[in-house]
């Protein structure tokens, strides 16, 4: 565990994901499971873009190589690929957006710090094709698809400095 990701104050999951230490009660990094809660909901809400800063502002802590730099990346080209979709029409962006994505997120654990992955990496399979597999879509968070409330705003605006 890094000092730099750990955080007493993040809650602990419902269940057992990657990530998490059932043995001590404690994220192995913790700040990565604020920013991915964080990050899900406002995605689920469709605030791609602060979806997108929340997991790009926690994939800085980590180096290349690791496989919480991979998923925070991935899920930073998730949260770009939907917004190039919804907000632009630009399926082409988002089709280059996804195949990064799913590079990044291969080989993540499927229950990765409450994010259920292969879900998100079926979705993003499905999308290339039919772009409409988005409609709709939410990631869901330890087995469920909550959305944005005040605290992921205020979040996501402590990070604009």
């Amino acid at each position: 565990m890094d000092d730099h990701t750990r955080d007493m104050s993040v809650a602990p999951p419902l269940g057992n994901p990657t990530g998490w230490r059932a043995d001590e009660r404690v994220w192995e990094h913790a700040t990565l499971r604020r920013a991915t809660e964080h990050g899900v909901r406002l995605f689920n809400a469709g605030d791609y873009h602060e979806s997108h800063d929340c997991f790009e502002d926690e994939w800085y802590n980590y180096g290349g190589g690791s496989v919480e730099s991979a998923f925070l990346h991935g899920m930073v080209q998730v949260a770009a690929g939907a917004y190039k979709h919804v907000d632009f029409e630009n399926d082409d962006g988002m089709r280059s957006l996804f195949e990064t994505a799913l590079g990044y997120l291969e080989g993540v654990p499927a229950d990765f710090y409450g994010v259920a992955v292969d879900d998100v990496r079926g979705t993003l399979d499905r999308a290339l094709d039919d772009p409409t597999a988005l409609d709709g879509w939410e990631i869901e968070l330890d087995g469920q698809r909550a959305t944005a409330y005040e605290a992921d705003y205020e979040y996501v605006e402590s990070l604009e400095h």
